[in-house]
């Protein structure tokens, strides 16, 4: 029998042969599991899309579709991919053990088979599967919980960095959404985290260096290096490697050697975002800023500049308040510095407040008092004018 577990193991039977699906259904019950039985292939795919098992029993010849086009079906969807198949088969050659392996298998049965030996391979497949799971399950919490604290700190180092890392990634999302990009997540993930590294820099020296105003030797030398530091931080983090060398080729490819596939893709929509967030600051439309870009990045990049052909920034719709410390929200944006009654800074005007903001200034009033009411500015996107939206629509 199973161990008690949160939630029963699903295993699903499939096998043309009634009396093969009965007694499979009646031993692994009586083990404990919850069983899907099929006698076709077909309709076993109809239903793991929709309620995938934890494991699937699977036998070769079938009608309509045998065992390895079936199991091929299910590798070459991402999300059914992690599924363990153990095939159930008279075939007993080592070319059918070879093409059942390769398709997807984890493992292989020759019937007539003994079923306490059907059952430690499904009760070993499933811990291991689920062993996986967990283990994929944490590292994706601990990797959110790295990025989003990251992307907290470019919030809470300065205005200028917040806004344009949120008005970067907007403009990735949209590149991404028009091509309909698998790997979308990398793409947008790069652009919310491009500017990690310039936390270290002086505000001024960054903006002034982000939109193309003259800087001193030293200060280029310093805002030049940003993007390696924000690659530096983010290859610390597993599954992030790719990228952290889109954000470290964000400027210009490093080297000399232009990176190829995801990085070099994901590199170049850094660099065209962010050129053409410069050139709308300025003023410059989007029709005339893509006409310039098409000039300056040449034949390498049709594809992402046609995909921001549709890409317009959204208007911004403002309302000014005058709020006591208690009614402060994430996203505000503060009209003036917000200090203690003796005078101390606790976060300088033009700030888009963040929740550990609020819980700073929250903690400042406790211990030495703040002034009140503070000048804030919310903003709100109208994104009944957006055009990913209502493509969708």
């Amino acid at each position: 029998m199973i161990e008690d577990t949160a939630q029963q193991p699903v295993v699903m039977v499939v096998d043309d042969q009634p009396a093969n699906l009965k007694l499979m259904e009646d031993t692994l019950r009586r083990e404990g599991y919850a069983v899907r039985s099929f006698p076709r292939g077909r309709l076993a795919l109809t239903n793991v899309t929709e309620f995938p098992p934890d494991l699937i029993l699977l036998d070769i010849n079938m009608p309509e579709m045998d065992g390895f086009a079936v199991c091929e079906r299910l590798k070459g969807d991402p999300k059914l991919a992690s599924i363990p198949v153990i095939f159930l088969s008279a075939l007993s050659a080592t070319e059918d053990k070879v093409l059942a392996f390769r398709s997807g298998g984890v493992d292989y049965v020759t019937k007539p088979f003994q079923m306490e030996e059907v059952q430690a391979r499904v009760r070993t497949h499933i811990e291991l599967h689920r062993a996986r799971r967990a283990e994929r399950d944490l590292l994706e919490k601990t990797v959110t919980g790295a990025v989003r604290s990251m992307a907290e700190l470019i919030h809470l180092t300065g205005p200028s960095l917040g806004e344009r890392s949120a008005t970067v990634r907007r403009i990735v999302a949209h590149i991404t959404s028009q091509l309909s990009l698998q790997d979308a997540w990398q793409y947008e993930l790069a652009a919310t985290l491009c500017f990690v590294g310039g936390v270290v820099l002086p505000s001024e020296v960054f903006e002034r260096g982000y939109t193309g105003a003259s800087l001193s030797a030293a200060e280029e030398q310093i805002y030049n290096s940003y993007p390696d530091r924000s690659a530096q931080l983010l290859s610390n983090i597993p599954r992030l490697e790719s990228v952290a060398e889109m954000v470290r080729n964000q400027h210009e490819f490093k080297d000399g050697v232009a990176p190829t596939g995801n990085v070099a893709r994901g590199a170049r929509m850094l660099q065209i975002a962010q050129a053409l967030d410069r050139r709308i600051l300025s003023g410059v439309t989007v029709p005339d800023a893509l006409r310039e870009l098409k000039r300056k990045f040449g034949s390498g990049a049709e594809e992402i500049l046609s995909a921001l052909e549709r890409y317009r920034p959204l208007p911004t719709l403002t309302e000014r308040k005058k709020l006591n410390i208690g009614e402060l929200q994430a996203s505000m944006i503060v009209e003036d510095d917000v200090a203690t009654r003796d005078g101390f800074m606790i976060v300088g005007r033009e700030t888009r407040l963040t929740p550990v903001l609020i819980e700073r200034v929250r903690n400042f009033a406790k211990t030495r008092g703040v002034n009140q009411p503070i000048r804030v500015r919310i903003q709100r996107m109208d994104s009944s004018l957006d055009p990913i939206r209502q493509g969708a629509e």
